[in-house]
């Protein structure tokens, strides 16, 4: 099962978290895992080189972990592209979640200040 925790702050989504892999099929032949895999790999491209935002990030293939966490401290202009990209990638997530839900959760978390 592939758990994905997305955090909301002031309408930012600064937090991306993938953690295990979804066990739909076998091992380097599980398309969801793979899906999954694709959106958040992509979505991390993009924060880097499209946003160009130094975020902080972490991944272990074997164990099926990604996480992303984008800094506050970011202009304006990043802030948009970052929550293009990010809203994009979720609705890309949230559709596999949807079609897949035995295999992949999915929580999404506003914190409130």
């Amino acid at each position: 099962m592939t758990k994905i925790t997305i955090k909301k702050q002031n309408g930012l989504i600064y937090y991306l978290e993938l953690d295990g892999h979804t066990g739909y099929g076998v091992e380097g032949e599980d398309i969801v895992c793979a899906g999954v895999s694709c959106i958040a790999q992509t979505a991390v491209l993009g924060i880097f080189n499209v946003a160009m935002i130094n975020a902080e990030f972490k991944r272990d293939e074997e164990r099926g972990f990604l996480q992303l966490i984008i800094p506050f401290d970011i202009s304006e202009s990043q802030k948009d592209k970052c929550n293009t990209i990010m809203q994009t990638a979720i609705l890309g997530l949230a559709d596999l979640q949807e079609g897949f839900s035995d295999f992949i959760t999915m929580e999404v978390i506003d914190d409130v200040y």
